[in-house]
């Protein structure tokens, strides 16, 4: 476990030595749960929403973007739910004086039973070699299914009780569990209350006549209450999409694990509106389209699984998450949820605004249902970050440190070094990267020995370096070099452009999805 803490240390600064991420105003001691993306980070973030959006819209006929204001009439927070059940339930550890989410103590609790199965399994395969059978041995081995049935029956526990709103047998769960404060080492708990999550300001010129407003806490209700908008002006047919990104902002009290779980972060989202009673095929369809998105970035498949969820929100009638390996453990990357037609029928009741569709095919009119698939972007770029770094030991006994970013979603796609920093060399190198940079994000490099530059770069991420040399002079050809395999090879300038786009390019990355 330890190991694992070590790795996502590791991450941590790294992200913030090579420009990543760096905490938000650091200078004054920064701001809890509240994290700065640097030149690299923000790069990286731009090139995920790229990746979804070129995805979810340009690659659908029937879905189409809007942007959303952040501030809402504060009725939509009452119609969507928000005010009465957007809460947390919450313990404090009477000794340390720390506040915790007694639900991820329990769960945090039931991953330390998952993580021994892993540890079976591990030494099994191990034991077994190439006959091992994974699936078999998880549904034979005693201690195994042992383990499993303990996690599997805190969880539908934990979920019941949090779905009957029964604070007390969560309280009871937890001593029961003797869960003790990851501070203090003390079970002296308190009793769990609910604590709402957004975040109040207002609006208006004075005091009395301010308007009380909150920070949206979800980008989905922007999409909703612009469903007859985008419908009419876009004469959608149904089934379509409206797809979303922007800032959200939740008041979370145990924000942890780097940008894992912020107070201000970023959210992808497309609300899919389809006809009542279809919602069980399209649920699947998108649970499968969203995971092929997933896949195609190369990270493994075994770092992906689904996980249904025990315990559903008042709306939905099915809900599950796509979880990824993170460094911690499995955890929520994704949520795909069948929201029924809880959000405009809400709506359609507070606001005293028919949201209905007219089905030609039908010849009637309904509230449509809905199928969301929400990533946090945040989350999005911590997997890719936290899968892409390695320590890797090379053929002559050295280490290098590479930053494995699928190449799509690279910062920076290439670096120019001249071999020296004369003979004409840096000429030629500002020459490609004119040429270059109308197509692709380039750095130009000088300082130091080639081979450190190759070194510093492969920490960034920079799937490609151009070395210009002597060479480069009488033929005009440059080396260039991939990061991941450090292979280099011989190339005129002219076929650079074309090498690089094969590798980085978006298009040839989309094919994988289609």
């Amino acid at each position: 476990m330890a190991n694992q803490e070590d790795i996502f240390k590791k991450v941590i600064s790294h992200a913030k030595e090579y420009g990543y991420v760096a905490q938000s105003s650091e200078i004054y001691d920064g701001l809890s749960a509240v994290y700065d993306y640097l030149q690299n980070g923000a790069e990286l973030k731009k090139n995920i929403r790229e990746y979804w959006w070129q995805a979810m819209v340009q690659l659908h006929e029937n879905i189409v973007g809007i942007d959303a204001a952040i501030f809402m009439h504060p009725t939509t927070w009452k119609a969507s739910g928000h005010v009465d059940a957007f809460n947390d339930p919450l313990i404090d550890n009477k000794d340390s004086k720390k506040r915790y989410r007694a639900d991820v103590l329990v769960e945090d609790h039931v991953a330390k039973i998952e993580a021994k199965i892993e540890k079976e399994v591990a030494k099994a395969a191990k034991r077994f070699g190439d006959a091992f059978d994974e699936a078999q041995f998880r549904s034979t081995n005693t201690r195994v299914m042992d383990y499993q049935e303990k996690a599997d029956t805190i969880i539908k526990r934990l979920a019941r009780s949090l779905e009957k709103e029964d604070l007390e047998d969560v309280k009871n769960l937890i001593l029961e569990l003797e869960i003790v404060c990851p501070v203090s080492g003390s079970k002296n708990w308190t009793d769990v209350k609910q604590f709402n999550l957004m975040f109040g300001t207002k609006l208006g010129a004075s005091a009395e006549s301010a308007m009380d407003l909150y920070l949206r806490p979800e980008t989905a209700q922007g999409i909703f209450v612009n469903f007859l908008n985008v419908q009419k002006s876009g004469r959608m047919k149904i089934p379509f999409g409206i797809a979303q990104i922007g800032k959200a902002f939740r008041n979370e009290i145990v924000a942890r694990q780097f940008i894992f779980r912020m107070r201000e972060f970023e959210q992808m989202e497309m609300q899919f509106f389809i006809r009542p009673g279809t919602q069980k095929e399209w649920y699947e369809s998108w649970k499968e389209t969203r995971m092929k998105w997933h896949l195609s970035l190369g990270m493994g498949e075994d770092n992906y699984r689904f996980h249904d969820h025990e315990k559903l929100a008042h709306y939905a009638d099915a809900a599950a998450d796509i979880e990824f390996r993170f460094p911690f453990g499995f955890k929520e990357l994704e949520g795909i949820h069948s929201r029924t037609d809880f959000d405009l029928g809400s709506h359609e009741k507070y606001s005293g605004k028919k949201l209905q569709y007219f089905d030609p095919e039908l010849e009637e009119s309904y509230v449509p249902y809905v199928i969301e698939t929400s990533i946090g972007l945040d989350r999005m770029f911590l997997a890719v970050l936290a899968h892409s770094l390695v320590d890797e030991e090379l053929d002559n006994g050295s280490t290098r440190t590479v930053l494995k970013i699928p190449a799509v979603l690279a910062p920076t796609k290439a670096a120019v070094l001249p071999l020296v920093k004369k003979d004409g060399l840096p000429e030629i190198a500002h020459q490609i990267i004119d040429d270059l940079r109308l197509d692709f994000n380039v750095t130009y490099d000088d300082k130091d020995a080639v081979g450190r530059r190759y070194r510093r770069q492969d920490a960034a991420g920079t799937p490609f370096c151009i070395t210009v040399d002597h060479q480069t002079l009488e033929d005009r050809t440059v080396t260039l070099r991939h990061r991941d395999s450090m292979e280099q090879k011989r190339l005129p300038i002219e076929e650079l452009h074309t090498a690089i786009d094969r590798e980085v390019g978006m298009r040839h990355w989309l094919k994988k999805i289609l």
